[in-house]
This record gives structure tokens, C-alpha cells and sequence, in this order.
């Protein structure tokens, strides 16, 4: 299920079309039309959850599309990851050097765990959530058209 953040667009004073997320307030894309500006909203996005984990802020959980929303940005799995690890380690009230500690790492191994422009292993997600004390979970879902489509 693609998870992200609702958007919401509006045009400007020079037609150009704005989106802007309010879970998110510091952040803004902008383009010609709806997909131009979802998709730099998705980036602007990544940018904004960034500048708040470096400054060790509130990051607020994404959530799955729902029917009523009107534009979304789905973020790649790799963000999401590195948000709710980021959220993990907060609220257990886990510091970097702390995870750093159980984890045996080096310090910038830890910090490229919360950079959301590095592809970190998936071994290495899995590691540190379990060192903050959660579990790390999949589930898949089938799209409907999917689930619907039939093979010769």
C-alpha cells in the first residue's frame, strides 16, 4: 500500500500551480499542472522530513492514500523506512550515540540511517529497528486492476 503524505494545490498570483502539504507547512512545489506539481511535491517533501530529522524535530507518520484524497505524494519504500525508523528511535528516546552503541557501528553508519538521499541495506533497517526495540513488518497488498487481470 503506497504511503505518503496528502497534498493540496492551489494556483498563484503568476498561474502557477502550488502544492503544499499540511502535515507539512514549511514545504511547496510548483508546476505547470497537477502532475508536474505532484511530483516535485514528492521531492519537496523528502526535503522537509530531512531539515526536520537534522534537526532532530517531530516528523509526522505517513499514512496510506485514502479514497477522499485529491492529490497525494506516495514516497519511495526507502523514505518511509528511514521516517518510521526515525520515529521508532524518538519515541523510545534512543540518541544516534545510543543506537550507535547497540548496534557495534560506526557513527556515520548510524547517520546515513536517517539520510533520506542514501539507499540504505535493508539488513541494516532491520538491525536498527530491532535495536530501538521494535520489529519490522511486511505486508503486500494487490491492486485491485491487478488482482482482476487474467493471464492467458
Amino acid at each position: 500500500m503506497l504511503r505518503g503524505y496528502p497534498i493540496r494545490f492551489a494556483r498563484d498570483e503568476s498561474g502557477s500551480l502550488q502544492a503544499s502539504c499540511p502535515a507539512l507547512p514549511e514545504m511547496a512545489a510548483y508546476g505547470e499542472d497537477t502532475s508536474v506539481a505532484a511530483l516535485r511535491a514528492v521531492d519537496a517533501i523528502e526535503e522537509a522530513l530531512a531539515g526536520r530529522i537534522a534537526a532532530w524535530q517531530d516528523a509526522p507518520a505517513p499514512r496510506p492514500r485514502i479514497k477522499g484524497d485529491r492529490g497525494f505524494a506516495a514516497l519511495p519504500m526507502q523514505t518511509i523506512l528511514k521516517i518510521e525508523l526515525y520515529r521508532v528511535v524518538r519515541a523510545a528516546g534512543v540518541t544516534r550515540a545510543e543506537l550507535q552503541r547497540r548496534l557495534g557501528w560506526h557513527r556515520e553508519q548510524v547517520d546515513r540511517l536517517f539520510r533520506l538521499d542514501h539507499a540504505s541495506r535493508l539488513d541494516q533497517m532491520e538491525a536498527a529497528f530491532n535495536a530501538a526495540g521494535a520489529d519490522l513488518d511486511l505486508t503486500v497488498h494487490m491492486r485491485e486492476s491487478a488482482a482482476t487481470e487474467r493471464r492467458p
